[in-house]
């Protein structure tokens, strides 16, 4: 199996542009899957200069309604003409940072006849499955707001999704930015590799940090970060025992299964 990184917040290369946000290209032995697209047309202005096919792909996915994952679903439908699109049930609901700036997705888009609505676990595949968040766990992330009617209360990431993918015995996670709580994610899926983002950008160096870097190492669990996990983070946590790897836009890497 193999992972491109077309948006990612850091780039080594030259002639790509990096952008706070996440796409993953991802060639998998039932076929071929754009997780997340990144906030605008970027993503496939990378993915040409990779050589990376996007209408190529078999289906699409958008692990939740924020912005700097589904903002280049418009470009997408454009390059693409017969992928569906798996989106949450409120993946275009009504989303804010802390200084209360939207930050959710076009709502022009809602109603387009390609998105398929994940209510339950979905199988695309043999070993290709996207799973929704459990509402009645989730934690949420802090400064990260839902509008309901006229009040904002904190975002408890109902509208995320995860990719499951299994390969000659193995599970590999897919997640755009774990808002739910990476620990929590990890103990309910027990994947063997995990790809996505953490989200500890927010996160101070520190003992939290630590505590949680030989937790991931002692799990097992093989990763790959980046976007909001944040480099400072990621940095201190293999300085303090972690081993996680940072990828970076424009980077191919396979997962071996």
């Amino acid at each position: 199996m193999r992972i491109t990184v077309l948006i990612e917040n850091t780039c080594n290369i030259d002639s790509l542009q990096a952008q706070h946000g996440l796409s993953l290209f991802i060639e998998h032995s039932g076929g071929k899957i754009l997780f997340d697209m990144g906030q605008n047309d970027l993503f496939l202005e990378n993915a040409k200069s990779l050589g990376v096919d996007v209408s190529s792909a078999n289906v699409a996915i958008v692990s939740h309604g924020h912005y700097d994952h589904g903002g280049g679903l418009k470009t997408f439908l454009g390059s693409n003409s017969k992928a569906p699109i798996y989106v949450s049930p409120t993946a275009f609901g009504d989303y804010y940072n802390k200084t209360y700036k939207y930050i959710g997705l076009d709502q022009e888009l809602a109603q387009n006849p390609r998105l398929k609505v994940v209510n339950e676990p979905t199988k695309l595949w043999d070993g290709a499955t996207i799973y929704p968040a459990p509402c009645a766990s989730s934690e949420g992330s802090t400064g990260l707001y839902e509008k309901v009617g006229e009040k904002f209360i904190q975002d408890k990431f109902c509208h995320e999704q995860y990719l499951l993918l299994e390969e000659n015995g193995k599970k590999i996670l897919i997640s755009g930015c774990s808002h739910r709580g990476i620990t929590k994610i990890l103990d309910e899926f027990k994947p063997d590799v995990f790809v996505g983002g953490m989200h500890l950008s927010h996160w101070e160096l520190g003992d939290e940090l630590k505590s949680l870097a030989n937790k991931l190492l002692d799990s097992g669990i093989e990763i790959y970060t980046g976007h909001c996990t944040g480099v400072e983070q990621h940095c201190y946590m293999c300085e303090n025992g972690g081993n996680q790897k940072h990828f970076h836009c424009g980077e191919m890497f396979a997962v071996q299964t």
